[in-house]
């Protein structure tokens, strides 16, 4: 995050010859911060767990965490580990089987007006628990990808409010547009256009 922080303000900076700029950017998104920005968003109840089924007072339950995101050609790819205690719950204790296993899911990348968003979501490892990929599924194809969503406008207005401490300008961003996100590398390639103001 500390390094696209610098790359952003140090692009900023070289177009700072004017008070009202608009211009092409490209930002690069590291792994680690999506990661981080599922950690927060999704990933945050007690130890890092996000409870499909049950929660942490739950006798029987299904809980995923430990996401880790990599790039793998042109997709996002996710694991996440899953643990869970499935059956029948009686005097405190679940009555049934423990499993624990690894699931992965792609994504695409996709511009969203000033958002981050994703689509197609394939899962390319589930559990060999049918009972487990009845909960697992719905998790992996449809939450998962929706609070990966990510505003880089909200990011970057985020970012720059500490402008002015880190080099004496305040800068704020007026309009943020993405127009492609490109799996490059070890990068998620932001095309956008931005309208940025220097006081």
């Amino acid at each position: 995050m500390h390094r696209l922080v610098a790359r952003l303000l140090f692009s900023v900076a070289l177009l700072f010859s004017a008070s009202h700029i608009a211009n092409a950017i490209e930002v690069k998104v590291s792994a680690q911060a999506l990661e981080r920005t599922l950690q927060a968003q999704l990933f945050n109840g007690p130890q890092g767990r996000y409870y499909i089924h049950g929660d942490a007072n739950s006798a029987c339950y299904v809980y995923a965490e430990s996401p880790h995101v990599i790039f793998v050609q042109d997709r996002i790819v996710v694991r996440v580990h899953s643990k869970s205690k499935l059956g029948t719950a009686v005097h405190g204790a679940c009555i049934g089987v423990s499993l624990s296993t690894n699931t992965d899911v792609s994504l695409i990348p996709e511009a969203q007006e000033e958002s981050v968003g994703f689509r197609d979501a394939r899962i390319e490892r589930l559990s060999e628990s049918k009972e487990l990929n009845f909960l697992l599924v719905p998790f992996l194809s449809r939450k998962l990808p929706a609070q990966m969503k990510l505003n880089a406008a909200v990011l970057m207005r985020q970012l720059l409010g500490r402008s002015t401490e880190t080099t004496g300008y305040a800068l704020s961003l007026n309009s943020l547009k993405l127009h492609s996100l490109l799996v490059e590398g070890e990068s998620l390639v932001m095309d956008a256009d931005a309208t940025l103001k220097v006081d």
